[in-house]
């Protein structure tokens, strides 16, 4: 697994990798060429922004939304609340790719083709986030809870206060998969997208590879501008992401 991404940035520090043996890459000098060219000859900037915006976007909402929902189904116990976390089940289990042509032509009758709007509203909440919540609060002890609402908090101030902070092991997780899986997106913003000023970087990479068909060097450089900062963001959060992912595995 680590070999290719390796290669990848090994040989988008080398000019012209494809002509050379593996004897005169090792020997030749490094260089950042390929990236600087990549961000002139392409808009790999407006890219990298588009990616940063529209991931932070869909992160801090599903970390909301999905804070709110997850904690009425699991505390609120009714009819109604088994029938709405019913539906999330049933979403869970419909692929995203059968969605594909209604949400298109949803976005086409709103006006949303061509705006963030496109990119960021349909994903702000999503049924596996509020699954995974819903279960981690289930097993949080309601005592606090309870406390706080003899001493007059409200359902809010109990949420934000009480629940949200013994939650952040599994907001962590939640934060981190969302904002990878909105990085490395790439049907939807390409669906959705037919300007360069509104493509992220999945989408600007693949126009990239069929303008840079041989230039591997070049190629590589783009991939990793893709890749590294996505890897970068799971190596100072690993820790809290393994965490999140055993809370609840063992119980005393």
């Amino acid at each position: 697994m680590i070999v290719p991404m390796l290669l990848m940035v090994f040989y988008s520090l080398k000019e012209y990798p494809e002509g050379k043996t593996l004897i005169q890459l090792l020997t030749s000098d490094f260089t950042l060429k390929n990236y600087i060219d990549a961000f002139k000859s392409d808009r790999f900037d407006i890219y990298f922004f588009n990616s940063i915006l529209v991931a932070s976007i869909v992160t801090l909402s599903n970390l909301l939304f999905c804070l709110m929902v997850g904690y009425a189904l699991a505390r609120w116990k009714s009819l109604t609340s088994k029938i709405i976390f019913s539906s999330v089940i049933a979403v869970l289990f419909i692929p995203s790719h059968v969605i594909m042509v209604p949400l298109y032509r949803l976005m086409v009758e709103l006006g949303w083709i061509n705006t963030y709007f496109a990119l960021t509203v349909p994903w702000m909440v999503t049924p596996f986030g509020i699954f995974l919540v819903r279960q981690y609060i289930l097993n949080l002890p309601n005592d606090i809870e309870d406390a706080a609402r003899i001493d007059g908090a409200s359902e809010w101030q109990i949420l934000f206060t009480i629940v949200a902070p013994l939650a952040k092991p599994i907001l962590f997780v939640l934060g981190i998969y969302t904002f990878l899986s909105n990085w490395n997106s790439f049907l939807f913003p390409f669906l959705f997208t037919n300007e360069e000023s509104f493509r992220t970087l999945p989408v600007g990479l693949a126009f990239y590879l069929g303008k840079q068909s041989i230039d591997w060097g070049h190629l590589f450089a783009g991939a990793a501008i893709s890749g590294l900062p996505i890897i970068i963001l799971f190596i100072i959060f690993q820790k809290q992401i393994i965490r999140g992912l055993t809370s609840g595995a063992l119980k005393e």
